[in-house]
């Protein structure tokens, strides 16, 4: 089991353990520059969307961020509009993937849309491991066994 595995797993105890409230777990995977959800796949969370990814910009200087830096802020409504993205600025193409894990396994009968099948990313063109676009983890040649 990996090390993120094993911390994925411990911080699941602790939330049943010390909030037991909560029911699932909500995380995105940024498909544009990181990665597609290999660890949340082996994880056990489930897949509920691919989007086509247009919020993350390339400055002139290389530093990537989102757009939403700025687009959007208290400056920005106080002008009256949305701001422009700086001179030289690229949106980058990529994809955001939706992943669920039901804490409480029962919850998963109120998910209200449906659970796609992991085969989809690639199908989407939306693969991505270690930052590298259409590269898949079982195809990097990596022992992830720790």
């Amino acid at each position: 089991m990996s090390f993120l595995n094993s911390a994925i797993s411990v911080c699941f105890k602790l939330i049943k353990k010390y909030y037991p409230n909560i029911e699932w777990v909500l995380s995105f995977s940024d498909a544009t520059r990181c990665g597609d959800g290999t660890i949340y796949r082996a994880s056990g969370f489930v897949l509920t969307q691919i989007n086509k990814n247009s919020s993350i910009i390339k400055l002139p200087d290389g530093t990537v961020t989102a757009s939403i830096t700025y687009t959007a802020g208290k400056n920005i409504l106080k002008m009256g509009g949305a701001a422009k993205l700086p001179e030289g600025a690229e949106y980058l193409t990529g994809f955001q993937l939706r992943y669920i894990y039901f804490i409480k396994p029962e919850a998963r009968k109120r998910l209200t849309v449906p659970v796609i099948p992991f085969d989809k990313i690639a199908e989407a063109g939306a693969t991505m491991y270690k930052g590298i676009q259409g590269l898949k983890a079982s195809e990097a040649g990596e022992s992830h066994d720790q």
